[in-house]
């Protein structure tokens, strides 16, 4: 309770306007908000719409993992069932669900096959804008593009000192991605180094505006990717990758990525997790 991300689930938003969604949306503060409809395409069990402040999104990681526990503690989602398909802006999704003594103990969600994109140069002036010094960037590893269903720039980072020390400079940040002719994207700052919770990375998510997001399970799927592509993370222990996000904001997460690895090649994306449910009640709009 009052850790990691929070989320708003809406279970009968029937009669909702898209408008009044996005306004339910940043009324309630949240990273993000879902409203659970019946299913519209066929293969899906419920429709999945996800807001965030600025508006609805296609996919996003936390929001599907909360809502499955909220289904799950609604009782629309039977005990002991092993999977739910979400229908979300990007098409069916997958989530796997492990049960204990008849309640959800935790959620497996089923990632897009990773894309590498392009990368941007990593020297003073990245390191400038992101407020750290260039020997905090890690030499001979790229600041890349990678997407599962949502594009993000991967920093890493030499110690877990200089991810809390990390700050954007949106403008810097902006001039960059202008001149290396690169889509802008946000950028997730990481590192290797071990710590005594046991994580594989320590990560965060932090904005051009100084906003920080407590779990990103979008990033977290191309986060993995990145690690077992660039040699970080060997083929072997693929499958048990853990992202202790939302440290340095005094809201920890813990974030579970399992990848699947054949011939070299990722075959199988999973980001999985638990939610702990702190209330629930009534948002009156008249």
């Amino acid at each position: 309770p009052h850790a990691g991300n929070q989320l708003a689930v809406f279970m009968e938003p029937q009669g909702l306007a898209t408008e009044a969604m996005a306004a339910i949306t940043r009324e309630m503060n949240y990273s993000e908000c879902t409203f659970v409809f019946p299913a519209e395409t066929a293969g899906t069990d419920v429709r999945l719409r996800i807001f965030g402040r600025s508006g609805e999104m296609p996919f996003a990681g936390h929001p599907v993992i909360g809502s499955a526990f909220a289904l799950a503690d609604d009782g629309v989602i039977a005990a002991g069932r092993d999977q739910l398909v979400f229908g979300l802006g990007i098409g069916p999704t997958p989530v796997e669900l492990e049960w204990a003594d008849g309640r959800l103990r935790f959620a497996w969600m089923t990632q897009q096959l990773p894309a590498f994109g392009p990368s941007l140069p990593a020297g003073a002036a990245l390191a400038a804008a992101m407020g750290i010094a260039a020997a905090d960037l890690v030499p001979q590893l790229p600041v890349q593009e990678v997407s599962c269903g949502s594009a993000f720039f991967y920093a890493p980072l030499t110690t877990r000192a200089a991810v809390d020390r990390v700050q954007m400079n949106g403008r810097e940040l902006d001039a960059l991605f202008t001149a290396a002719s690169v889509r802008r994207r946000g950028i997730f700052v990481f590192t290797t180094e071990a710590g005594p919770d046991g994580a594989t990375v320590y990560s965060r998510m932090v904005g051009a505006t100084g906003s920080e997001d407590p779990a990103t399970g979008s990033a977290s799927g191309p986060l993995g990717c990145y690690l077992v592509r660039h040699g970080l993370v060997p083929p072997s222990a693929a499958g048990a990758i853990v992202s202790a996000q939302g440290v340095k904001m005094w809201r920890p997460s813990r974030i579970h990525i399992r990848l699947a690895v054949s011939g070299g090649e990722i075959t199988r994306v999973q980001v999985g997790g638990t939610s702990v449910l702190v209330g629930d009640g009534r948002l009156r709009s008249a």
